[in-house]
């Protein structure tokens, strides 16, 4: 099998254990939803989805870069792979504890549309356990073990977090969502550690240099910026809510986003099966072998986030009333940033080679699109304000801003990564198009039936529509291969010196 080929396969099979855990990490995540939405309320909920999205931001920011940056560090060193991977968590260690500190003595800055109380302020000593998390599971990653991740994320963390909600709520109905957000993160630690350690193991001989570590995270600025600009275009219109209006806003569309951003999750589950695969095609200067890599997995990442979208927008009043009656009024938002998701794929696939071709030039596209969004956000809410438009409709704002400039980006950054590999990287396919009309069309005529009729079998029926016409018409056998086993003999097999 040729170089190519054995990373589409590697693809593939990183594909099938990420689609499978994303579909366990969706169901274990709408307990948890439930859970927050009839239990929390509206207000509770907007305090810990701002306070949550600082700490998280702290953790990223506390990683400098080395989630991606690891890859290319283990595959251009000399000294043993157990010893840099724990030099990486080191540095990540450093950077959180003195992000917890800043956080710790400005507590405000997690909670700016509310006073601070109970355990809030002590939310970011988990700063460390995020920011370890994801390196030990960058580090699996590079030896191609998808699964200790899926384990993590998709199982472990949303269980904990869904279990810990409901039982701490009887405990205390103001905390308990903090609580069950810390224990959960400290479980997913764990989760990532085990398999971590069992592959890696301690560092024996190791003698700490974090300084080669430091100066990885000064030449990776541009990548770990890259990083940190993708969350918080994803991100930042729950800040701007929260210092435009109160809590229970914010909790609204926070719910919306949540729902929102699983599509997106499908995504950055692919991006420790991507890395490795396109740092090793560059690496043999094999340009054609990045751009198939990026056409495929885009191809993947958007059928799949739209199917979601057509499920989740079209009955998008049912599904926002699932999670309780008073965050029906976010189903208009929930229909702006479920597209959006759908729209920015290609460009967020495109950001996976951009970060290893031009990181510069797609740090200062990253920093353009963030810019405008954040005006435009500001813009349509102060507009429709002016106009005396209903406050739902103005907390809808930020996620139109957020669909306009994803889809800017993603056009600016395919166009970008297309001249420089000199081959096309757009994922998208006319038969796609085409099954999407369809399913529209389907959906629509469902809406028409009460609305648990419409989510009882309007959804499985559409669903069945979208999957039958992608399998007849836009899958080739690179495509059906995600679905299918590998023969044993033709498995991907990672490099003699990259084995445990």
């Amino acid at each position: 099998m040729s170089a190519a080929n054995e990373e589409i396969a590697a693809l593939a099979k990183g594909g099938r254990t990420n689609v499978m855990g994303f579909a366990l990490r969706l169901l274990a995540r709408l307990p948890f939803l439930f859970i927050a939405g009839r239990f929390y309320g509206p207000e509770i909920v907007g305090r810990f989805a701002v306070a949550v999205l600082v700490v998280e931001f702290a953790a990223l920011v506390a990683t400098l870069g080395l989630k991606r940056g690891l890859a290319q560090a283990l595959s251009t060193t000399s000294r043993p792979h157990t010893h840099v991977v724990w030099d990486a968590l080191i540095v990540a260690l450093i950077a959180s504890l003195i992000a917890s500190a800043l956080l710790i003595a400005f507590p405000q800055a997690m909670y700016p549309n509310s006073r601070v109380i109970g355990f809030e302020r002590l939310l970011p000593f988990v700063v460390f356990a995020i920011a370890c998390t994801d390196i030990a599971l960058a580090a699996l990653a590079y030896r191609h073990n998808v699964k200790a991740t899926v384990t993590a994320r998709a199982i472990v963390e949303p269980w904990t977090i869904s279990i810990a909600a409901f039982v701490l709520y009887y405990a205390s109905s103001r905390d308990g969502l903090i609580l069950s957000y810390v224990l959960a993160t400290l479980a997913t630690l764990v989760a990532a550690l085990v398999p971590f350690l069992k592959s890696y193991g301690l560092p024996r001989g190791w003698v700490p240099h974090p300084t080669p570590m430091f100066a990885l995270a000064r030449r990776n600025m541009p990548l770990a910026g890259a990083d940190t600009i993708e969350w918080a275009t994803r991100n930042v219109d729950r800040f701007i809510l929260g210092l435009l209006f109160g809590p229970a806003v914010v909790g609204v569309y926070y719910m919306a986003q949540q729902v929102a951003s699983l599509p997106q999750k499908l995504k950055t589950s692919f991006d420790p099966v991507l890395g490795p695969v396109v740092t090793q095609a560059l690496k043999r200067d094999d340009r054609a072998a990045v751009a198939a890599q990026i056409r495929q997995v885009g191809f993947w990442i958007m059928a799949a986030q739209a199917a979601l979208a057509l499920i989740g927008s079209i009955p998008a009043e049912g599904v926002m009333g699932v999670i309780g009656p008073q965050f029906v009024v976010g189903a208009g938002a929930l229909c702006f940033l479920l597209w959006a998701e759908v729209l920015a794929s290609p460009g967020a696939v495109a950001e996976s080679g951009l970060v290893y071709v031009a990181r510069h030039r797609n740090l200062m596209v990253s920093i353009l699109i963030l810019s405008v969004q954040v005006a435009l956000s500001f813009a349509l809410v102060a507009i429709m304000r002016q106009l005396g438009w209903p406050e739902a409709w103005q907390a809808a704002g930020p996620a139109v801003a957020l669909a306009a400039t994803l889809v800017l980006g993603s056009a600016i950054k395919g166009w970008l990564l297309a001249r420089l590999l000199k081959a096309p990287v757009s994922p998208l396919r006319w038969a796609f198009v085409w099954a999407v009309l369809a399913t529209s069309l389907v959906g629509s005529a469902m809406t028409q039936l009460p609305e648990w009729a419409e989510l009882t079998i309007g959804i499985p029926v559409m669903l069945i529509v979208y999957g039958v016409i992608l399998w007849r018409f836009a899958f080739g056998p690179e495509d059906r291969a995600l679905f299918s086993r590998i023969p044993g003999n033709q498995e991907p097999t990672l490099p003699i010196d990259e084995r445990v």
